[in-house]
């Protein structure tokens, strides 16, 4: 399989990868999330186009997605921690609920076909684009963001369905905190901090869940594979200041419609996967 790929089109293969580096790490800054719309589908494609059996290309591209989430969500959460936009209060409650909801998910995840992982991205990704896009003060719940047990389990739902998706949860974070009338750069800053706790646990879980696996691609460790985290890695740890900056300079309204129409955009990319 890999032996028998071109060289050129393993060349072509490594310049996708490292521009979708450069673009995830864009937008860990811009949106609060590591990148793992952009990375998923990419690194998907890319193994479905070596020859690896759909049995694990899927599962290694979300394990490896959160492998690369890594960096991202710990640059763009540092450079927004020091503009002061964090909530610490909301991070700290999720500390436990989090990353336990996390590696439950990722063995879950191991017993899951691509396929109905695809869909599960799909839909929630439109649901809250939808909601960015024609977003109304009505559709508010609250003006304040519940506390104890119920933040905790909102916490655990993030965690668990991110972890399905291979993304930071910065899609589900922002659309908690938005919905009770916090302000978007707050949320966007608070789910950078999000994808610190959902991908360092969720990394290890994938490691686990798929270790010995038949038919991984080279230098995997479980799902997550190393040399496409080795491409990607270090591109989206310097851009995503980059996209911090971008965000700082949008209005709230630019930036949930920019947000919105990435939702819908990965949304249609996985739905269009289905058929």
């Amino acid at each position: 399989m890999v032996n028998s790929v071109p060289l050129a089109e393993l060349i072509a293969l490594a310049a996708a990868l490292a521009a979708a580096g450069i673009v995830a790490g864009l937008l860990a800054g811009i949106f609060g999330v590591g990148g793992g719309g952009v990375i998923v589908p990419a690194l998907y494609q890319a193994l479905v186009i070596l020859g690896f059996p759909a049995s694990v290309t899927m599962h290694v591209a979300l394990g490896s997605s959160l492998a690369f989430i890594i960096p991202t969500s710990i640059r763009s959460f540092q450079a927004h921690r020091a503009r002061g936009a964090v909530d610490m209060a909301i991070l700290r409650s999720w500390l436990v609920p989090v990353p336990l909801a996390v590696l439950a998910a990722s063995f879950v995840a191991g017993s899951v076909s691509g396929a109905e992982l695809r869909g599960i991205f799909a839909a929630i990704a439109f649901l809250v684009g939808i909601r960015l896009l024609f977003n109304r003060e009505s559709w508010r719940l609250g003006s304040q963001v519940p506390g104890g047990p119920i933040r905790a389990l909102v916490g655990a739902l993030i965690g668990f369905l991110s972890t399905l998706m291979g993304v930071g949860g910065g899609v589900m974070a922002n659309t908690f905190m938005t919905v009770f009338g916090r302000p978007i750069h707050q949320a966007v800053a608070t789910a950078s901090g999000v994808g610190v706790l959902i991908a360092i646990p969720g990394t290890i879980g994938y490691v686990a869940a798929g270790w010995g696996a038949d038919e991984l691609p080279p230098f995997s460790l479980g799902y997550v594979n190393l040399l496409a985290v080795a491409i990607i890695m270090p591109l989206s740890f310097v851009m995503a200041p980059i996209g911090v900056r971008i965000a700082h300079a949008l209005s709230k309204r630019q930036l949930e419609i920019s947000f919105g129409l990435f939702l819908m955009l990965m949304a249609a990319r996985f739905a269009w996967s289905l058929l």
